[in-house]
């Protein structure tokens, strides 16, 4: 189960949310507010938030999932009319999970208790859930950043390579990954079964409406500088490597793929142009067989990424990571343990050739020194191609093992059967 499936406990509740459903009124909207130790700002981002579902006619209700505050948030919360959840999880995407497992909304509008979003209006958002938008982003660099809003490394750096990598990978419109003010169709965002506890959450989100092909729209917000003495929670790089690493696992073909072609292409080119012997750039700078040998290496290691990525997706694809797709996955079905034994097998047999001509050539020098470039250049192709053949074998077997895919029911007896024979001390 994903982190979506945490139980939020309710321990008060609002006018606005008790009064739709006591009268019978489906609620509409829920205004989703995680909170840790906000005592300074929740209160004014919680009055904003039911004076826009007032003025707007909108049943809805201001629900706070608390992650564990001791500072008075909880009873602050109450006292303005908020419904309240406790967060069985620590972390951001844990207090979001309960949030929106406790969300009682067809839509939710998430945002930070710091009060550098605007409650007050959230119009934008629900114009667009009630157009069918499934995810609604907003996008900071198109409403604006307040002096001070955002730090100068997150506002220059961390953000904007991060939402272009995110739209690199997973082919998505969305300008700013990381807004906090976002909205979606409660439905549509539990099928996802988001798992991930910690600020990646909001980059999770993205990615999975993305794979699984929810209606995705964006507006633009503004962003104020946040009215909290103390400093934010975010971590610039812990957080920001977390953000980036979760793309990096959710997309083998640029984690694997990409990088594996290029290494296989780079070392195909620099030995076809070094086989002939040593290649002359200038007449100062030449490329001989230590050159020849980085070009052995970068294909041995470009051919293990390459069949990583391969695994990888084979993975995610089986247990449900990542959607499968047509045309990877016709690859991914015509990749199996045989075939890449069959592989190995193929390229060790010319691996030893290789050797057995190069050994021969240098018999026929008496076994002399070997200063002769062309035969370190076969040895050195011959033994790579052997390396190659290693990894294609092990990395068929490991494939054969993912295969395997026991269900839950079938694993849970036969670990039972293991400890039945070998109890544990």
């Amino acid at each position: 189960m994903g982190a979506l499936a945490g139980v939020g406990v309710a321990v008060g509740s609002g006018n606005s949310g008790t009064s739709a459903i006591l009268q019978g009124t489906p609620i509409e909207l829920t205004v989703l507010i995680p909170c840790l130790n906000e005592a300074e700002t929740l209160a004014v981002c919680v009055r904003k938030a039911r004076g826009f579902l007032e003025r707007a006619g909108i049943a809805g209700e201001v629900l706070v999932s608390d992650n564990g505050s001791t500072d008075g948030s909880i009873a602050i919360a109450m006292a303005e009319g908020a419904r309240v959840v406790h967060a069985s999880v620590a972390g951001y995407g844990g207090a979001l999970a309960c949030g929106i497992a406790a969300a009682r909304g067809r839509y939710v509008v998430m945002g930070d208790a710091d009060d550098s979003y605007d409650f007050s209006d959230l119009s934008a958002f629900v114009d667009a859930l009630r157009a069918g938008g499934e995810l609604v982003m907003g996008n900071r660099f198109r409403g604006g950043i307040a002096p001070g809003a955002m730090p100068f490394l997150h506002r220059y750096l961390g953000n904007p390579v991060l939402s272009a990598v995110g739209r690199l990978f997973f082919r998505t419109p969305i300008g700013d990954f990381h807004c906090g003010l976002r909205g979606f169709d409660r439905e549509a965002i539990l099928t996802l079964d988001l798992r991930t506890t910690g600020m990646e959450f909001a980059s999770e989100m993205v990615v999975a409406a993305s794979l699984r092909g929810l209606q995705i729209a964006e507006v633009p917000v503004g962003l104020a500088k946040d009215g909290r003495s103390r400093p934010p929670h975010l971590r610039t790089w812990r957080d920001g490597w977390r953000h980036l690493r979760f793309l990096l696992l959710h997309s083998p073909r640029w984690a694997f793929g990409y990088p594996g072609a290029a290494l296989i292409a780079l070392g195909a080119l620099m030995v076809v142009a070094l086989l002939p012997g040593r290649l002359a750039l200038s007449t100062s700078v030449s490329l001989d067989i230590r050159a020849f040998l980085v070009g052995c290496l970068a294909i041995v290691v470009g051919v293990q990424a390459i069949a990583f990525g391969l695994i990888a997706r084979r993975y995610a694809s089986a247990h449900g990571v990542l959607p499968r797709h047509r045309r990877a996955q016709a690859l991914l079905d015509a990749v199996s343990l045989e075939r890449l034994l069959q592989a190995a097998g193929t390229l060790a047999l010319g691996g030893v050739g290789g050797i057995g001509y190069a050994t021969a050539r240098w018999a026929g020098g008496d076994f002399g020194a070997l200063d002769d470039g062309q035969f370190l250049r076969v040895m050195m192709l011959s033994v790579s191609a052997i390396v190659i053949a290693v990894q294609l074998g092990l990395s068929g077997f490991l494939l054969g093992v993912i295969d395997l895919r026991p269900g839950v029911a079938d694993a849970r007896a036969r670990q039972a059967r293991l400890r039945a024979i070998f109890p544990e001390d």
